[in-house]
């Protein structure tokens, strides 16, 4: 204990001095005795040692450590019973340092009955009474789905009544309409066995399993058998059921041919606090569960890090036992019976990008939901995400970005677009003619228009960016650093140059670039406000090289001036029509002696090209 040594009570040191070298779980209590985080090792004494050896790059996790006023452990035989108990006791405490699982809603479950005559329903309780319970559906539409599948293809009851062979004996059963309707077969009156109706319950765990392709070559074979024994009635009621099985399979995920059964866990990271994990379970090459944890950050815990934690969660909840599991980056554990794959190509690499493409539509679908429910929310989060990534010391609300344009080195121009609350605000974009500076020098430009932009909204008062972005490297955010330099600015405005790789963000005075994730809303936006500031300056470029080719060939022939050119380009609508006009044309509009002038200067200047 050297970094954090100071202010901690001797029993506190005394107590990490003695740790064991074995695995376990610790827990840290502030000074009013509150649990305030929770973790776990493979080795305590070398994990909880690190906490205090060191000052650590992350503020909340120094902010932890000065928090610590006492800590216990308890030991454990194995790490798989570290990470069970680590998940027990944060669920238990709800630690404020401790990653936080945003979700922690129950999912639907389908269900089959643990009776004589079993039921089959959707509920939300998972009770531990011998009844087989499937899913849990993160689509409540889909596991309707299933069971509408269900009851067009069984006659399996609905009733809540205990049907039990002693009830069937007393006969108190009373035929009810499902079994008019055909729907059900009448088990409380005992019209059909339980073995017979067993068959059916078989046939439906096939389906809730997943197993559709086996029970469809099942009903294909009887289909046959049904047919070559003249039984055709029988054989077509078959052959609707395989079409039912069919048509209910053809909307399932198929994702590979080639495996049978595995878990996959893909991880959606933007390097904000948020962090979702999708899971998914293949069977028969099918993803057959799919749920996505979203996990809110404490410290600065990697999504490697938060994995152990999400497979506890689905093992615990969804009843799962792993055996081989896919994953981008495996983690530093070692889990009783599990073997991490991380895959380069091929089916299971296809796997993965299947369940990383899920978990990033699952934040996208969130942020859309609190867009059209709380737009505020959305943008607030947008902007305190772009102030932590470009270390700002306020949120950029106001944002604006130069670009310089000079195809070919002919008429330099530049653009400024704006955004206000990471959204563009076009009534305030700004083109520059570049004025002072002689021929192709981005870096020259680039100061004039931003002496010329920030010395304007200066002397009228005008509201001031909270960050400035120029399009290139440490070249022109250097002209623009000399730019607000002279103005009296630097320092007022955050300045940031996007490198030709748009992941690079320079700063001034920082050689080494900022490497934003590229799944950040940060890059996104300056992604936007790139895009947007090219757009606009390449528009306006265009058409000041058309206006300037246009006007530059008639406006340089001696004795044409604007009337005659203006009544030219109405009749011709292009100095290219003048051009092919015959003479006697172009007399009708300006009279001869012109004609033949503005006619022989044409001539001269497309042999001169």
């Amino acid at each position: 204990m050297a970094k954090h040594d100071k202010g901690k009570s001797a029993e506190l040191k005394e107590k990490i001095s003695i740790l064991p070298d074995t695995p376990g779980v610790y827990m840290y209590f502030d000074s009013e005795g509150k649990v305030i985080y929770v973790g776990k090792a493979k080795n305590l004494k070398r994990r909880v040692s690190s906490y205090f050896n060191r000052t650590h790059d992350s503020l909340r996790t120094n902010l932890l450590v000065r928090a610590i006023a006492d800590m216990k452990y308890i030991v454990v035989p194995t790490e798989q019973d570290a990470l069970n108990l680590e998940s027990s006791m944060i669920k238990e405490y709800q630690p404020r340092y401790n990653v936080l699982l945003k979700d922690d809603k129950s999912y639907p479950w389908i269900v089959v009955t643990n009776e004589t005559y079993p039921r089959v329903f959707m509920t939300r309780q998972h009770i531990k009474d011998g009844s087989k319970y499937f899913g849990p559906y993160t689509n409540t539409e889909m596991a309707r789905t299933v069971l509408d599948l269900i009851k067009r293809l069984y006659p399996i009851r609905t009733c809540r009544i205990p049907i039990t062979p002693e009830y069937v004996e007393r006969g108190k059963g009373r035929l009810c309409l499902e079994y008019h309707l055909k729907n059900c077969l009448g088990c409380c009156k005992g019209l059909i066995s339980p073995e017979e109706y067993k068959t059916y319950i078989e046939n439906v765990k096939q389906i809730l399993r997943g197993e559709t392709r086996e029970l469809m070559d099942y009903l294909k074979s009887e289909m046959e058998h049904y047919a070559s024994q003249l039984k055709f009635e029988q054989a077509q009621e078959l052959k609707e059921k395989y079409k039912l099985i069919e048509r209910y399979q053809s909307k399932s995920v198929i994702v590979s041919t080639t495996i049978d059964e595995i878990d996959v866990f893909g991880i959606d990271d933007d390097g904000s606090n948020d962090v979702n994990i999708n899971y998914m379970h293949v069977r028969r090459g099918a993803v057959v569960k799919s749920v996505t944890l979203h996990y809110r950050r404490r410290l600065d815990e990697s999504a490697t890090d938060l994995l152990p934690l999400a497979m506890n969660e689905i093992q615990t909840s969804l009843d799962v036992k792993f055996g081989e599991v896919i994953v981008a980056e495996a983690p530093e554990i070692n889990l009783d019976g599990v073997t991490f794959v991380v895959p380069v190509r091929g089916d299971k690499a296809h796997l993965l990008d299947v369940s990383q493409r899920n978990a990033r539509q699952s934040k996208l679908d969130f942020l859309k939901h609190i867009e059209r429910i709380d737009p505020e929310q959305r943008t607030q989060k947008i902007l305190e995400q772009m102030k932590q990534d470009f270390h700002l010391s306020e949120l950029p609300r106001h944002i604006e970005c130069f670009d310089n344009s000079n195809i070919q080195g002919t008429n330099p121009v530049a653009s400024c677009v704006v955004f206000k609350d990471a959204k563009p605000s076009k009534k305030d974009y700004r083109h520059f003619n570049i004025k002072t500076v002689e021929g192709p020098d981005d870096f020259a430009s680039m100061k004039e228009v931003l002496t010329r932009r920030y010395t304007r909204l200066v002397e009228e008062g005008q509201e001031l960016p909270q960050l400035v972005i120029v399009d290139g490297g440490k070249g022109q955010l250097s002209a623009a650093v000399e730019a607000l330099d002279a103005i009296g600015l630097r320092g007022k405005i955050a300045l940031a140059g996007i490198a030709k790789r748009l992941e690079e963000i320079y700063f001034p005075g920082d050689s080494v670039p900022l490497y934003i994730n590229k799944n950040s809303e940060s890059l996104r936006v300056v992604q936007h406000l790139r895009d947007e500031a090219h757009r606009f300056g390449i528009t306006h470029h265009r058409d000041r090289r058309s206006k300037s080719q246009t006007v530059s060939r008639l406006d340089s022939i001696k004795g044409v001036g604007e009337a005659t050119r203006i009544a030219l380009l109405k009749k011709f609508k292009s100095v290219k029509q003048i051009e092919l006009a015959t003479t006697d044309a172009i007399a009708e509009v300006v009279g001869p002696a012109k004609a033949r002038i503005i006619k022989d200067a044409l001539m001269e200047n497309k042999d001169n090209k």
